[in-house]
């Protein structure tokens, strides 16, 4: 099947990975077209050998479009998402606007893709970041021996803020090179020499991050009473988020069986060595490879057993753009 592709907030860290992976994916896109706010327009950016013009975002450029990948944050996403489907494109949205919504399928392909296939809206939603790095690990385990209870973790990287916020951290290592004290003028306080919990105030005296990795991991893997205890954390990472999680069975698992399965799991590189200093993955090796990348494999000391392993993935990539080209995928195959 050949068909138009539009990509929605093309001009920002995310929309421009999903044109690196269409091209470098071959997805079968007769015609692939970029979208963006006003004040893009007229943007030139490099796709299959030429160029694309960013063309504005607004009702009357989907048309003729069969597939719309949404990056441009929920906002627009709650304007133009509706009128895109309206019009006869399937919306991939990457925003957080549509991922609760009964009515719109939460897919990551390597764990529930027979989600994709039902959407009355129209709309298919990307999970967060740091909910599809866990999960992609997580599913192989939970198909073995029902996981109940997940306490995450997480070390996300500057990226997922955006390009303003890889600035800001770029300039505030620079203050700290000089000796000095990092003003930030994105981040809530200095992320260079230091870590925040950087996302608004959810319920409970929980971030809206947390709270998504509870809600969104409980539809993905379709259990509403699972029980998911997170803490999101900030690093001065650029790409690629890390996070401790322990896991907790129905049935005990040990750590022999759980990296086995891991080691047949699509989309999965495990790194099975014996502990030793730098022998994990690291952000710094995952960042722009598609992998989600599983390693220190071991079993909890107090809880018998249950699993301790550490996740660390390209949320640019599997984490945004590559899970929503695979979502593409799964549409063109069928």
């Amino acid at each position: 099947m050949s068909c138009t592709v539009a990509v929605v907030g093309a001009t920002g860290l995310v929309g421009r990975a999903m044109l690196r992976i269409l091209e470098e994916r071959a997805f079968p896109a007769e015609r692939v077209r970029a979208l963006a706010s006003p004040r893009s327009v007229g943007t030139r950016l490099p796709f299959r050998g030429a160029e694309l013009e960013v063309e504005e975002a607004c009702d009357a450029n989907f048309e003729g479009v069969h597939i719309a990948l949404f990056s441009a944050g929920a906002g627009p996403s709650r304007s133009l998402a509706p009128a895109a489907a309206a019009r006869g494109a399937v919306v991939i949205d990457n925003s957080s606007a549509w991922r609760m919504d009964d009515a719109v399928p939460l897919v990551v392909p390597e764990v529930n893709p027979e989600a994709a296939h039902v959407r009355p809206r129209g709309i298919i939603a990307n999970p967060n970041c740091s909910t599809i790095q866990m999960v992609v690990a997580l599913k192989p385990l939970h198909d073995l021996a029902t996981i109940e209870h997940i306490v995450v973790s997480t070390y996300q990287a500057a990226s997922g803020k955006g390009q303003d916020a890889v600035a800001d951290l770029e300039a505030q290592l620079r203050t700290l090179a000089r000796g000095e004290r990092p003003v930030p003028t994105v981040f809530p306080g200095p992320l260079a020499g230091n870590l925040l919990c950087d996302w608004k105030a959810g319920a409970e005296d929980y971030s809206e991050e947390e709270l998504k990795m509870v809600n969104e991991t409980r539809k993905i893997l379709g259990d509403a009473s699972l029980g998911v205890s997170p803490t999101t954390v900030r690093v001065p990472v650029v790409t690629g988020h890390s996070e401790s999680v322990f896991v907790r069975f129905a049935r005990p698992l040990g750590a022999p069986e759980a990296k086995d399965a891991l080691r047949r799991a699509p989309g999965v590189t495990l790194l099975d060595e014996p502990y030793a200093p730098g022998r994990h993955p690291q952000p710094i090796d995952c960042a722009g490879r598609d992998d989600v990348f599983v390693g220190r494999v071991r079993e909890d000391l107090a809880v018998k057993g249950a699993l301790n392993l550490w996740i660390v993935s390209d949320n640019l990539r599997k984490g945004a753009a590559l899970n929503a080209v695979q979502i593409a995928e799964l549409l063109v195959a069928r």
